[in-house]
């Protein structure tokens, strides 16, 4: 299976710089002309994508019709009375066509991205690395659709729900524009799915051993707030419910790469031969391992060398006496002086 997945009509060892750009050049071709294909669809077919993309408000107004009725909260008067969407301008008329295509041809292009991508790096990589790289695409394209899937289907609805409280709160009568929800929907749930690729960087981090899954379980006080500063910049309103349940998720995530991330490092060190260490979640660099030698050489005391160790280990050697001080000689007299005859 890797074989059909990642093949190329020459090794890539006997590649030249300029073949690689080039192949690098038709994977980004591939990619394009998938992503154009796909919106090109949406522009013929531009009937049926607004209806889509317009579930969120529907659901919105009448929660008992969404998939996830049970986190949405009873809609206003304002919101159940609102009619169509409304567009003023012919070139509002054109974003909208636009961000219905984009997000199709996104949505399209994500498997063709991720079949080149491995295509391209496959030959690179060694063959247990080459193993594990199907399900890292597979894992990456899940996790966007997820995300993707949680902004479509309540992020989005919640969101309109919360705006138009806080319109009616103020006395306001809210008209949506038609470009302006387009595009509300289409940026939340891609923001959201590439949001969910977090886990996926940390592992990435964690295997090219820039950064140890010990450090990173460290660290998870500056890490949670991290994820609440990136989550607050995603969601439209910086509501506490969604604030929480997008936090709870993505922190999860994070505790879930440093597991996978600890045992892909502790079998990629194995695999190359490092001895492993029980007392750090992941093995010590050869540097640790020749300071900390070196200190204990320089602790262990030293034994005395030559005959003073012989003459120590024998067991009938005697104490040697101490020898009688020799007497402090005089000075004789000088010439003339005869206090010393005294």
């Amino acid at each position: 299976m890797l074989t059909n997945i990642i093949r190329r009509n020459r090794p890539r060892g006997e590649m030249t710089f300029l073949e690689h750009i080039d192949d690098l050049r038709v994977s980004a071709i591939r990619v394009v002309a998938v992503f154009a294909v796909g919106m090109l669809a949406a522009l013929i077919f531009y009937r049926e994508t607004p209806a889509i993309l317009g579930l969120p408000l529907e659901w919105a107004k009448h929660p008992e019709r969404s998939p996830l009725a049970f986190a949405l909260s009873e809609p206003g008067p304002g919101l159940v009375s609102m009619g169509e969407l409304k567009e003023f301008t012919f070139m509002g008329v054109w974003k909208v066509l636009m961000y219905s295509a984009f997000g199709v041809g996104v949505a399209v292009a994500s498997p063709v991205f991720l079949y080149e991508t491995a295509r391209f790096v496959g030959p690179a990589l060694t063959e247990r690395e080459k193993r594990g790289l199907v399900p890292f695409c597979f894992a990456a394209l899940m996790l966007f659709l997820c995300g993707a899937a949680l902004a479509f289907l309540w992020l989005s609805p919640m969101s309109i729900q919360i705006w138009q409280q806080f319109a009616e709160g103020m006395k306001m009568e809210v008209t949506w524009q038609a470009s302006d929800y387009y595009s509300f929907v289409v940026m939340m749930s891609l923001l959201t799915g590439l949001t969910f690729q977090f886990p996926l960087a940390l592992i990435i981090l964690m295997w090219l051993e820039l950064v140890r899954p010990r450090t990173l379980l460290k660290s998870w006080r500056g890490m949670l707030v991290g994820i609440m500063v990136l989550v607050a910049l995603i969601t439209p309103i910086a509501e506490p419910i969604s604030l929480l349940v997008m936090t709870g998720v993505l922190f999860g995530f994070y505790l879930a790469a440093v597991a996978v991330g600890y045992y892909v490092v502790r079998r990629k060190r194995v695999a190359r031969g490092d001895k492993p260490n029980p007392e750090e979640d992941d093995l010590p660099d050869d540097d640790d391992e020749d300071g900390d030698a070196v200190d204990v050489d320089e602790d262990r005391p030293r034994r005395p060398s030559g005959g003073s160790s012989a003459s120590t280990s024998s067991g009938d050697a005697k104490p040697s006496e101490p020898k009688p001080a020799a007497p402090k000689s005089t000075p004789p007299p000088a010439e003339g002086d005869l206090s010393s005859l005294d």
